[in-house]
């Protein structure tokens, strides 16, 4: 659990500072659950660089509670909680300062979402508030003021779990309070989930990831780990002590933040889900008369195919499907062996490339289309799908027919411009595994928006 806050003060004299203004959002990892927002009376006066920076001025102040009689809720909102914030160490000296005037020991541990964004999302002009947000097209309201501040915090903070690829924020925050989820049971864990789309992380009692996976419903997947009488499932059964998850919405985004984790987290119950994730491919060649020849074979490391396939079956499937949707030849796909016309040439569903009755112009026309449409090569493009809200997108981007990453937006500025895609994007490794993942998925799914850049 993260309080997410923000402090604005009187400013001053280092530690003579008095708080004007808090604001705390008590963060689950995927949602806001309890909220405090309140002026505080600093009972000191305010510089007046700070009045024109924020706007808050003594007389607004007048009425508003002192800092002793909002230290309780400030306990209780932030307890069993990392306190994150942006610069977390000037706002925690803050916090630490107005409770030892009290009297009071207040100790938190704190998360920076300035050394996080350094670390996840490099190369920025600036980390300041303002410039970060603006650099990810992050929309901000009452800047300078603690709640407007507070509230771009926690949307930068969702950006920096969904970049985390290591899940480091995660198990920091599981190893905080494993001594409280070593009393989980299982039925425990699986009440405490969601049947929502997303990737899940299984977690020992040391809070390591022993394993990752993906589900269009997280809480049916992981009962069925729970209660299955394999000997792989029981020994997960025995380590397994908490389960967190990262929402996705989409399940491609899914697939792809599935097969990327477990490459750099190597959970040790991952093992058969490391292999390679297709075995065939479709491939083409131009025979002596000028005609595109399409054949599937199974993948190889000398040639790249068109697009890849799990088994020989749904590659079958597939070329079957192209045939009758794209007019194409079934000697020039490897369906007929004959040695005269094809067999859909008799019935006129072939307009005879077979026996070069079709020009090669007219015919390859027609499979440079198909092949367009399944493969992505040299192409710049984004794949829009479902986002984990209802007034979100998914997005992943495509440069020069590289997979580059994977984000997610809800203004179309963030996607109309390449800076701020690229800020936003979580930047992926692109190899066959993603190449596959991404083909098979827009196959199956025709809903799945594309835009050419």
């Amino acid at each position: 659990m993260y309080a997410i806050l923000d402090i604005e003060t009187t400013g001053g004299k280092y530690n003579e500072e008095g708080i004007t203004e808090i604001a705390i959002y008590k963060f689950d990892g995927h949602q806001v659950v309890d909220t405090f927002i309140s002026l505080v009376n600093p009972e000191r006066d305010i510089q007046p660089f700070v009045v024109n920076l924020t706007g808050i001025n003594s007389k607004m102040l007048k009425s508003a509670p002192k800092f002793y009689e909002v230290a309780k809720r400030i306990v209780e909102i932030t307890e069993d909680c990392i306190i994150v914030a942006h610069n977390s160490q000037f706002d925690y000296r803050i916090l630490r300062t107005e409770f030892k005037r009290l009297g009071f020991p207040f100790i938190r541990k704190t998360l920076c979402t300035v050394e996080l964004s350094k670390q996840l999302i490099p190369d920025q002009a600036s980390y300041s508030l303002g410039k970060l947000t603006r650099a990810l097209g992050i929309p901000v309201s009452d800047r300078h003021r603690a709640n407007g501040d507070a509230m771009a915090t926690v949307k930068l903070f969702k950006i920096l779990l969904s970049k985390d690829l290591e899940k480091q924020i995660i198990k920091d925050n599981i190893k905080l309070d494993i001594t409280k989820r070593l009393h989980n049971t299982h039925k425990t864990i699986i009440d405490g989930l969601p049947s929502i789309t997303g990737v899940y992380y299984i977690h020992d009692d040391k809070g390591d990831i022993i394993y990752i996976g993906k589900s269009k419903n997280i809480k049916h997947r992981i009962n069925q780990h729970l209660t299955n009488t394999s000997s792989k499932s029981k020994k997960l059964q025995l380590l397994a002590k908490t389960v967190t998850y990262e929402a996705t919405g989409s399940e491609l985004i899914a697939l792809l933040k599935e097969s990327e984790e477990i490459k750099r987290n190597n959970p040790k119950f991952n093992r058969a889900l490391k292999q390679t994730v297709f075995t065939h491919g479709l491939f083409s060649y131009t025979d002596n008369d000028g005609y595109i020849h399409l054949n599937i074979a199974r993948i190889n490391s000398e040639e790249i195919p068109i697009t890849t396939f799990s088994n020989l079956q749904s590659a079958k499937s597939f070329i079957h499907r192209i045939v009758e949707e794209y007019r194409l030849c079934q000697k020039l796909t490897g369906i007929s062996t004959s040695k005269n016309g094809c067999f859909d040439y008799t019935i006129k569903k072939c307009a005879g490339a077979c026996l070069l009755e079709e020009t090669p112009t007219e015919y390859n026309l027609r499979v440079n289309q198909l092949i367009a449409k399944n493969s992505y090569a040299n192409q710049n493009m984004i794949i829009i799908d479902q986002g984990r809200e209802i007034d979100e997108k998914s997005v992943i981007y495509i440069e020069n027919g590289t997979f580059k990453g994977l984000g997610f937006y809800d203004l179309n500025h963030q996607i109309n411009n390449t800076k701020v895609l690229e800020s936003i994007i979580t930047p992926m490794e692109n190899n066959r595994d993603t190449q596959h993942i991404i083909q098979s998925y827009l196959r199956r799914n025709k809903r799945v928006k594309t835009i050419v850049l």
